[in-house]
């Protein structure tokens, strides 16, 4: 690996310990700043180049200025939170040592990078982070040089720096890779193919591990019991001023006794009997991951060696903000401050507070407990998301049933196929997104086996300010063209429930797709029903029987209360004369209601518009189109216009769900006008 061009090979432990003194490392906040702090040093750094000129003074206080900053910009703005304030110490030492953007940082997922954009010349954009003309919420390639690989999902940042490394030393290029990863992005099966390959291919890689005990939940499973044993040891693995690793007393740290929950009545191993040494790594840690002073000593010898390093850094998530200290869960992301001159909304004195509408994962969560207190069968299984799919009551209530395997999707759907083999029931809760990467598993463990396995797939459709990397916007397609999938779409929070009790009867693999956040307000219905699989609903019929234009308006999911709202505004246009038009709840996207849409063609139907909160391409839509096209004995017949009306072939950019829904032309205005122009 290439020389630090900024930090000087040979300085000792001894030299950095006395630069400064450690007691006065950083300063801790109690309440997010309202006005711009006032912050001299973060003010001159424009760029990572910047920071070649800082002491190592000036690098402990620009870790106390940017951590107020990003205070300050996550009470203008929300976002992720804290994971960012953890690793100011460690964001600013790789900027200080490296040369970016030639050598290359690699982060995990992204949550962690807010300081990276900090540093790397967008300061003064920080506060759009989010909206839809702002900065994204992750590394984006098209963002900045200094963002070397686009990232949302987990697991990933060894992978693309070793493809880096190697397609550099192929160049022969000597430049730095650097990946960071948290310790629950460790728990990713892809992170430890990753690391194997590493070693085959002897690269040359810097793995800094971000050990906080956290992912968004805690981390739990055998990996992170591990690394609080090698915390508890009392020893660390050490470098040298050569780089060879030395084992040595590790200096008293405080807090970090949280850890001790994982490691009661387990005997702690030698420190050299880590799982990283044992594939093949040069392992170094734990250090404290907030100390600059030791960061800089330890991460300016370890770029230098040669082969496959990992750095094991301890840091506290939510660092230098009390409350996020003290509930990281609570504190991983934050929405804005309200404005200061917004006073709280009073109750009028005759009126009643209205019942707050439920999240979707609420009514999952909601009826996980329901269910499961009359069935002794359901089994749950989340890949890290408890809190994000609305299961921690079922967890707290039914222990023994609930399965939170770690960042593992692959994993979590090949465990529920092995359970249903044994006369459970599993549900699987995932979000649309990370589905994706358990789709190999879902095919050919589940599918093809037809296993009596269920799919809670939470986030789907847009997402908001997350963006691309998050949107669930694929999964009606690489759902349903697989055999043997029930895919079932629920309009409200009511039929989201029915739907779920509906597919875990059924005794096959069956998926709910239901989107972020709340919905409508309708009361879920007691007790739970079952619905006959693939018969759509006819919502309402607006306009004169003898009109001669009949549009349908085939609405898939959430897009069906959008679809009536359409409806109702067309039939007091100048159009409504001329034109009647139906709302159809299709329910479920496989199977469809064929037996509905041939009597709807039968009866003369002049125009079919699908709606859907889903690509185009290869979307509900699509279904009905094939349908109609080979199967369809009244199509053959006699033909209605056919119209489709979703997210077109792009990803869309991150902004509200509102800005997305009407930069794809889903709000009720987007679909008023798409559908004036098919009328006429």
């Amino acid at each position: 690996m290439q020389q630090s061009p900024h930090f000087p090979q040979s300085l000792s432990a001894s030299a950095v310990d006395s630069a400064v003194p450690l007691s006065n490392l950083q300063q801790t906040y109690a309440v997010i700043p309202r006005e711009r702090p006032q912050t001299p040093l973060l003010d001159r750094v424009d760029s990572p180049a910047d920071l070649n000129t800082f002491s190592i003074n000036e690098l402990i206080t620009l870790a106390d200025e940017l951590r107020l900053f990003l205070l300050y910009s996550a009470g203008q703005s929300g976002g992720h939170f804290g994971a960012n304030l953890g690793v100011v110490e460690l964001t600013i030492v790789l900027h200080h040592l490296l040369d970016t953007p030639q050598d290359q940082i690699v982060w995990d997922v992204g949550h962690q990078a807010y300081a990276h954009k900090v540093l790397t010349g967008r300061r003064d954009q920080l506060g759009t982070i989010r909206s839809k003309t702002g900065l994204t919420a992750f590394p984006e390639r098209a963002e900045s040089v200094y963002d070397t690989f686009g990232v949302g999902h987990s697991s990933t940042s060894i992978s693309a720096g070793l493809g880096m490394s190697l397609a550099l030393r192929y160049q022969g290029r000597a430049q730095t890779v650097a990946c960071i990863i948290g310790d629950g992005a460790m728990t990713g099966g892809m992170a430890f193919e990753a690391m194997n390959d590493a070693v085959q291919q002897n690269a040359d890689l810097m793995v800094i591990l971000n050990d906080n005990d956290m992912s968004i939940s805690c981390s739990i499973g055998g990996f992170s019991r591990h690394l609080a044993m090698l915390w508890e040891s009392g020893y660390q693995v050490d470098i040298s001023d050569t780089g060879e690793p030395m084992v040595c007393k590790r200096p008293d740290m405080k807090d970090f006794d949280r850890r001790k929950r994982h490691t009661e009545h387990r005997e702690v191993p030698q420190l050299e009997d880590n799982l990283f040494k044992a594939i093949g790594f040069t392992y170094f840690g734990p250090f404290d991951g907030h100390n600059i002073p030791e960061l800089l000593r330890v991460l300016s010898i370890a770029k230098q060696i040669k082969g496959p390093v990992l750095v094991h850094i301890y840091t506290t998530k939510g660092k230098g903000f009390a409350p996020a200290e003290l509930d990281p869960v609570g504190y991983h992301a934050i929405s804005s401050l309200p404005a200061e001159d917004s006073a709280p909304e009073t109750e009028k004195p005759d009126t009643v507070a209205a019942e707050p509408l439920l999240k979707y994962s609420q009514v999952f969560g909601q009826f996980l407990c329901d269910k499961a207190a009359d069935d002794n069968k359901l089994l749950a299984i989340t890949p890290a998301m408890e809190e994000g799919s609305g299961m921690i009551e079922f967890a707290r209530q039914f222990p023994e049933r609930f399965f939170d395997v770690a960042i593992a999707e692959q994993h979590a759907v090949t465990l529920a196929g092995g359970m249903a083999t044994q006369g459970v029931k599993p549900i699987v809760a995932i979000y649309s997104t990370f589905l994706q990467r358990g789709y190999d598993q879902l095919i050919h463990d589940i599918a093809l086996q037809n296993l009596d396995v269920m799919f809670a797939i939470d986030r789907a459709g847009l997402v908001g300010e997350d963006g691309a990397t998050h949107a669930g916007v694929f999964d009606f397609a690489f759902l349903r063209c697989v055999p043997n999938m029930l895919i079932a779409a629920p309009k409200d929070e009511s039929e989201c429930y029915h739907l779920l009790n509906t597919c875990y009867e059924y005794e096959g693999c069956t998926a709910v797709r239901y989107p972020r956040g709340v919905g409508t307000g309708a009361t879920i219905t007691q007790p739970a029903q079952i619905y006959n699989v693939g018969e759509a609903v006819v919502e309402s019929v607006i306009g004169e029987e003898n009109a001669p234009k009949k549009l349908v308006l085939l609405a898939f999911g959430t897009m069906v209360e959008t679809a009536q709202q359409a409806a109702e505004i067309i039939a007091k246009s100048p159009l409504a004369s001329s034109c009647q038009l139906h709302v159809v709840n299709m329910r479920w996207v496989k199977p469809l209601d064929t037996n509905l849409l041939e009597t709807l063609v039968k009866q003369g139907v002049t125009h079919i518009a699908t709606l859907e909160e889903h690509m185009i391409m290869g979307g509900a839509g699509s279904a009905v189109n094939e349908y109609l096209l080979n199967e369809s004995v009244a199509f053959k017949n006699y033909r209605p216009a056919i119209f489709n009306i979703g997210i077109p072939d792009r990803f869309v950019a991150h902004g509200s769900q509102l800005e997305q829904l009407a930069d794809c032309g889903l709000d009720v205005e987007g679909v008023v006008n798409q559908l004036q122009q098919l009328l006429s």
